[in-house]
This record gives structure tokens, sequence and C-alpha cells, in this order.
């Protein structure tokens, strides 16, 4: 999402609390909440193969590293609205943090 190869919709909710979430999840050394809500488009129904999803997830990263902020993509977050470069940066690493944890890696 933080590339632009995605670009999902806002979701009504997010225009609703969206600004008002913003600050407190871009805050530096706190972690993304558990069991913060998903958007339905990014929910996944199927069972991957680790190995691919692992190459998926390294093959993303690369792009958005590689990119840098001009590789930041302007379409507003799903949830946050617009956000710059900076914010992209944070909220990305958030993520991945957040997951990385929810798996215990």
């Amino acid at each position: 999402m933080g590339t632009g190869e995605t670009k999902p919709p806002r979701v009504w909710i997010g225009r609703l609390l969206g600004p008002l979430v913003k600050k407190k999840a871009l805050e530096d050394g706190e972690p993304m909440r558990r069991n913060s809500p998903t958007a339905p488009f990014l929910i996944v129904s199927e069972t991957p193969e680790l190995h691919v999803a692992r190459a998926r997830l390294l093959a993303a990263f690369d792009r958005f590293v590689a990119g840098g902020e001009a590789g930041c993509t302007t379409h507003p977050h799903a949830f946050f609205g617009q956000l710059t470069p900076s914010e992209w940066s944070k909220i990305m690493h958030k993520h991945l943090d957040h997951h990385l944890r929810q798996f215990g890696a």
C-alpha cells in the first residue's frame, strides 16, 4: 500500500476516526495495538505457503525501501488518510513489527 501498488478505497470508519487516531498510531516507541481492526479487503482467506509469503513480503519490503521518499504513494491510506513519506515509513514499520510479534518472529 505504501508504494501505491494497491490503492484501496478509504473505509468509512477511517474517514471519521482516522485523523484522530493517526497521531497516536504514529507515536515513537508505541507498537501497533493488538486486535486492531483489519479492513475487509486486506483479510487473507487462503493459507499461503510460508516460503511464497515470505518471498512476497521481502520483495515488497525491498521495493518500499528502494523507492525512498519518492517511492511513497500520494494515495491516501485506507484508514488514516493522507500520509507523508515519513508517516508511511513509520506506519509500514509498525505494521510489519506488529505481524512479526503476532507470529513470535
